[in-house]
């Protein structure tokens, strides 16, 4: 009998336990363990209860309007998130998620109005432009490369505005805004799995760059930046006179920062210049050009070559993994791109 009664007092107990409220941050903890999972039923169940407990906490609002969003709940994950666009405590991503779910609901006009709420508020924010780009240029509107453009000059250290302008200029008739962003891309992202895709868009760049045996030409471009650049890389024309590949393009690069640094360095500081004049400095520059030009040309003599200069490729692997590329602000000369 007593064994009896203290069983039903441990049960009591326990259902006690059980029936006092969780503590809402524990609860948000356990919700996005759910979410790493891709288990987004059992996150959207664990957060409906926390947010009856803090029903205005915006991080659990973002994360549960996403996961209404991954199981295609559009409407309900609209309910989550809208409110939170007008709280003082709302960021960016706020403005990113529910543009998402506008677009899932098919309405371009309140995605559109999402976008433009978020930047005006958030005017340094590389993942709005960014967005709000690939929203337009899937509609095949050109103006998506403003939103890059203005998300480069706002964010800097951002890396996708880079990737989608670098696209957009490699597919028009500029190869030096493609080989320029291209480049801080793949220094940004070293091992993301669109890097291989954008090295071989840089080495395209450069054999359509020099495909104008006289660059001098195009020097009346109205960017400063851009006609220093032209200038300066057409003194290396007789070097891509037969052909480019890693070999030579180091020596063109080599030779270009060289004369960047006697001719311009001081006008026109850009990270990307510094980044190369350093490897330069250091041993590594060769390295450097086999590792972004080398697999997009031939990647068995790439292999070759890492196997054969195991010291260097070695080192400069050691100084990749190393570093975080950032760019700072006021590093910016695209000033012709259209606005």
């Amino acid at each position: 009998m007593k064994k009896l009664r203290l069983l039903i007092s441990a049960c009591f107990l326990t259902i006690c336990c059980l029936a006092q409220p969780q503590d809402p941050k524990q609860l948000h903890e356990t919700a996005q363990a759910f979410m790493r999972q891709g288990d987004y039923a059992n996150a959207t169940l664990v957060l409906n209860r926390a947010m009856l407990q803090e029903p205005k906490n915006t991080e659990m609002a973002k994360d549960l309007a996403q996961c209404y969003y991954y199981q295609n709940e559009a409407d309900k994950a609209l309910a989550v998130i809208k409110p939170t666009l007008d709280r003082d405590d709302a960021d960016d991503q706020c403005f990113q998620i529910a543009a998402n779910i506008y677009q899932l609901l098919n309405n371009a006009e309140e995605c559109e109005k999402a976008y433009r709420k978020g930047i005006k508020k958030f005017p340094d924010s590389g993942p709005l432009y960014n967005e709000y780009g690939e929203m337009l240029w899937n509609r095949q509107d050109n103006n998506a490369i403003r939103q890059w453009e203005k998300g480069i000059e706002m964010d800097p250290s951002y890396s996708k505005n880079y990737y989608n302008a670098c696209k957009f200029y490699y597919s028009g008739t500029d190869k030096v805004w493609s080989i320029l962003y291209g480049e801080n891309f793949i220094n940004m992202e070293p091992l993301g799995n669109r890097t291989p895709e954008i090295k071989n868009i840089l080495l395209a760049s450069y054999k359509k760059l020099f495909a104008d045996a006289d660059l001098a030409r195009n020097v009346k471009t109205k960017n400063g930046f851009m006609d220093a650049f032209l200038q300066t890389m057409n003194k290396q024309s007789n070097v891509a006179a037969n052909g480019l590949n890693p070999e030579t393009l180091t020596m063109i690069r080599t030779r270009f920062i060289l004369d960047w640094y006697t001719d311009f360095g001081n006008k026109f500081p850009l990270r990307q210049f510094e980044l190369q004049r350093q490897l330069l400095q250091d041993g590594m520059f060769d390295a450097y050009n086999q590792w972004i030009f080398g697999a997009a040309q031939n990647l068995a003599a790439y292999q070759n070559w890492t196997s054969t200069h195991s010291a260097e490729y070695g080192e400069f692997t050691r100084f990749q993994k190393g570093r975080i590329f950032k760019i700072p602000t006021g590093q910016y000369y695209q000033k012709t791109a259209e606005r």
